[in-house]
């Protein structure tokens, strides 16, 4: 019989920082929407730390590494000064990923081969501390050869693309993105895959076996608005678990 592996729904609490940040107050608090997002059955919990600061700050950072009780996903640029923090946090996982100061969020996958001395010296910097690390990529066969030459843990799909199209592109970019997952776990990969993912446009992904864990933000954050994010999550997990609504 063969063995079902259960997919896992990583949590992105940016936006809570965000709304914060909007008052450079101290509500909301990223712990509690950390906390509550693990009652709602989050298997980690994700935030970006940017080189701009524009929502998570380094205290966030330090805080939810030392008081959440699922594992905590950094995720980073190859910048230096990012890295010597992330080395002292040391997270159970990080996601290296594009930044360019005037995006409004990450607006595509790494290019593994434009910055390849720095992409090693931080993946090794950061799986010396034993941190799982996995680069954030296009479903591009020559990116996810890369990542693996490179020696990541995993690679997250970017599923931007996917998640913006529709009709027989939205057809074509499922495919891209199932192709690249298999390439992935073919060459020892892990494969999660994020970005742009919703309550409805998450279910045709649920069908790619290789896709081991997805790491959602935004969708979960908007309706947490309406019902309160453990809910939200819990209803996410839902999707994820059993395929149904």
């Amino acid at each position: 019989m063969a063995l079902t592996i259960s997919k896992k729904l990583g949590i992105n609490i940016d936006h809570v920082a965000t709304l914060r940040q909007a008052r450079l107050g101290e509500e909301p608090s990223v712990l509690e929407a950390a906390l509550e997002a693990e009652q709602g059955g989050a298997d980690s919990i994700t935030v970006h730390l940017r080189e701009d600061r524009r929502h998570i700050q380094d205290a966030d950072v330090f805080e939810l590494m030392e008081k959440i009780y699922v594992p905590l996903n950094l995720e980073m640029s190859v910048s230096p000064e990012i890295l010597k923090i992330a080395i002292k946090v040391r997270p159970e996982k990080a996601c290296l990923v594009p930044e360019k100061r005037k995006e409004l969020t990450t607006e595509g996958g790494l290019d593994l081969f434009s910055k390849r001395n720095s992409l090693i010296r931080t993946i090794d910097a950061l799986s010396a501390e034993k941190v799982e690390v996995s680069l954030f990529i296009d479903p591009v066969e020559k990116q996810v050869r890369e990542a693996a030459r490179l020696g990541a843990y995993a690679v997250e799909i970017h599923t931007g693309s996917y998640a913006n199209a529709a009709g027989k592109k939205k057809e074509r970019e499922f495919f891209r993105v199932r192709e690249a997952a298999r390439l992935g776990q073919e060459l020892g990969l892990r494969v999660h895959a994020g970005h742009g993912l919703n309550y409805e446009n998450i279910f045709p992904l649920l069908a790619i076996s290789e896709v081991l864990e997805f790491n959602i933000g935004h969708s979960i954050i908007s309706r947490a608005v309406f019902v309160g994010l453990a809910k939200a999550v819990q209803e996410m997990k839902k999707i994820i678990i059993s395929g149904k609504g």
